[in-house]
C-alpha cells in the first residue's frame, strides 16, 4: 500500500485580507483556520502522514499548534517561499525520502471546509491518473480580455471549471514537473497542476468534483461565509436523539426559564435527563440585573451539584415603541436587563464554566443587523449581545469556555405575544424548534457563532 501525504501549504502572507497576521492564522468559529484545515488531514482514514509549509516566522508556532492540537501525523513543518510554486518545490524536496509511487495531496490552509469526502476522490482518482484537480462548475460567464480591457472572447461556460484544493499526484510525476520547471527557469505558473501540463505535457490531469463550500478566505466576506457554513454543518451533523441524550447527568443553568424558549430548553434538557436550575424574577427572585443576585444562585448551584457544565441566558423583554415616547424607567430597564443582564451572567459564570470546560448560550434578535423602527434599545441591545459574545469567544478561548449565541427568526413566546399581539399562525417559530438548536450548539465544540434559527 503506497503512503499518502497531505501537504498543507500555509505560507502565504494573506496581503489581500488585510489583517495583521497572514489569513491562515485569524480566528474562525473558535480556532485558527489553520486548525480547522489541518484537522481535516488529521481525521481523514486516506491520509497516513502530514506535513506543513509556513513562513519562517511562523514555523516554531506552527509547531507548537501541531503539540497542542496533538495532530500525530505531522512529520515535518518546512519553510515555504515568496511563492507558491517555492513553497511546493520546498515541500517536495522535503519528502526526497519517499518513493515515486506515493500519493501526495497538496491543500491550501485557507481552504478550512475540505471534507473527507473530497481527499477519498483524489486518492480513488489517484489509482488510475497521476495527476488529479479538484475542480466545481463555474456559474458565472468567463470573459477573456485584452490589454485596453475589451474582450477578446468569451469562452462556453459548459467546459469551464473553477479549480480548488486538494491538488493530488503520484510524487514522482510532481517531483519531475518541478524538476524540470526548475532546470528550465520557470516559475509562474497559476497552480500545481499547471506546473505538471506544462513540464510534462503527456501526462494526464484528471478532474474531480470538489464544492461550493471548499471556498478559499480570500477576505472578510469569506470569513463570515464560512463561519456561517460551519455552524450549518457542525449542529447538522450532531442532530439526532442520541447526541442530545449526552445531556444525561449534565447541569445546566438557564436565566430566563420560567417560560418562553428558556422554559423550552429546560424541557428538553430534563428529557434527556440533564440536571436543569432556572432563574427568573418571577419564579424564584433571580434578577439579572442584579450581579449578586446572578452571583448568589450559580454559586449555590455550585455547592449542590459539584459543577455547572453549560449557562443559558434567555432573560430579555421588549417594549415596541417610538424612543421619545419611553420613560427613563422603561430606557434603563431594557438597557440592565438586555445588555447589562448579559454581562452580570457572563461575569459571574466564568470561573464555572472554566472548571467544566463548558458552554455561555446568549441569545439575540435578527434586528441585531439593522435597528427596527419602535424598538430601537431592543436591537440596539441585542447588538451589542453579539458583539460581546464575539468578544468573550476569544477572551476565554485559553480558558477552554466555548460562548455562542443563538439568533432565532420570529418566535411564538408570551414577550412576543405582548408586544405584536396574535400574529398569522405557521409564521412564527415554535419555541421548541429554537430550544433543539440551543442545546446542540451546547453539544458542538464550536465558539463563537452566532447562529441563525430559521422558519423553514
Amino acid at each position: 500500500m503506497h503512503k499518502s501525504i497531505g501537504v498543507i501549504l500555509a505560507g502565504g502572507r494573506g496581503a489581500r485580507f488585510g489583517a495583521s497576521v497572514p489569513k491562515q492564522f485569524i480566528k474562525l468559529a473558535g480556532k485558527l483556520v489553520i486548525e480547522h484545515t489541518v484537522e481535516t488531514f488529521q481525521k481523514s482514514p486516506d491520509i497516513d502522514e502530514l506535513v506543513i509549509v509556513s513562513t519562517g516566522d511562523f514555523i516554531e508556532f506552527v509547531w507548537e499548534l501541531v503539540e497542542k492540537n496533538h495532530w500525530t501525523k505531522v512529520t515535518k513543518v518546512v519553510q515555504g517561499g515568496d511563492e507558491r510554486f517555492d513553497s511546493t518545490h520546498s515541500a517536495i524536496t522535503a519528502l526526497s525520502d519517499h518513493d515515486d509511487d506515493a500519493n501526495v495531496f497538496f491543500h491550501d490552509a485557507a481552504r478550512p471546509l475540505i471534507t473527507h469526502e473530497i481527499i477519498k476522490k483524489c486518492k480513488t482518482a489517484l489509482e488510475v491518473f497521476k495527476a488529479v484537480d479538484v475542480v466545481i462548475p463555474s456559474s458565472d460567464t468567463i470573459v477573456q480580455i485584452n490589454d485596453n480591457g475589451c474582450i477578446s472572447s468569451i469562452p462556453m461556460r459548459a467546459s469551464l471549471r473553477r479549480g480548488q484544493t486538494p491538488q493530488a499526484f503520484k510524487l514522482g510525476t510532481i517531483r519531475a514537473a518541478y524538476n524540470n520547471a526548475v532546470r528550465s527557469g520557470k516559475k509562474t505558473f497559476t497552480c500545481d497542476c499547471g506546473v505538471v501540463r506544462a513540464m510534462l505535457p503527456g501526462v494526464e490531469v484528471v478532474t474531480v468534483d470538489g464544492a461550493e463550500s471548499n471556498l478559499k478566505i480570500t477576505n472578510a466576506t469569506d470569513l463570515f461565509l464560512a463561519e456561517k457554513l460551519i455552524q450549518t454543518n457542525s449542529l447538522n451533523l450532531i442532530d439526532s436523539d442520541a447526541e442530545i441524550a449526552g445531556l444525561k447527568g449534565q447541569v445546566i443553568v438557564i436565566f430566563g426559564g420560567s417560560y418562553g424558549i428558556g422554559r423550552s430548553i429546560g424541557d428538553l434538557c430534563l428529557q434527556h435527563g440533564a440536571k436543569v436550575y432556572s432563574a427568573s424574577r418571577s419564579e424564584n427572585n433571580i434578577d439579572v440585573k442584579d450581579k449578586e443576585s446572578v452571583e448568589g444562585f450559580l454559586k449555590q448551584v455550585h455547592a449542590t451539584e459539584g459543577h455547572i457544565n453549560h449557562v443559558v441566558n434567555t432573560a430579555g423583554i421588549l417594549i415596541k415603541k417610538p424612543l421619545t415616547t419611553m420613560t427613563s424607567e422603561e430606557i434603563n430597564k431594557i438597557i440592565d436587563v438586555n445588555l447589562k443582564g448579559a454581562i452580570n451572567v457572563a461575569y459571574s459564570a466564568k470561573e464555572y464554566l472554566r472548571e467544566s470546560r463548558g458552554c455561555l448560550l446568549n441569545f439575540t434578535s435578527s434586528s441585531y443587523t439593522r435597528g427596527r423602527a419602535f424598538y430601537a434599545l431592543y436591537s440596539a441591545t441585542k447588538a451589542g449581545v453579539v458583539n460581546l459574545t464575539q468578544a468573550l469567544s476569544d477572551e476565554w478561548h485559553g480558558d477552554s469556555i466555548r460562548v455562542n449565541c443563538i439568533n432565532p427568526e420570529r418566535t411564538d413566546t408570551p414577550m412576543r405575544r405582548e408586544n405584536f399581539g396574535i400574529e398569522p399562525a405557521g409564521s412564527l417559530l415554535s419555541p421548541t424548534v429554537v430550544a433543539r438548536m440551543s442545546v446542540l450548539s451546547l453539544l458542538s465544540n464550536y465558539t463563537g457563532l452566532i447562529i441563525d434559527v430559521r422558519n423553514l
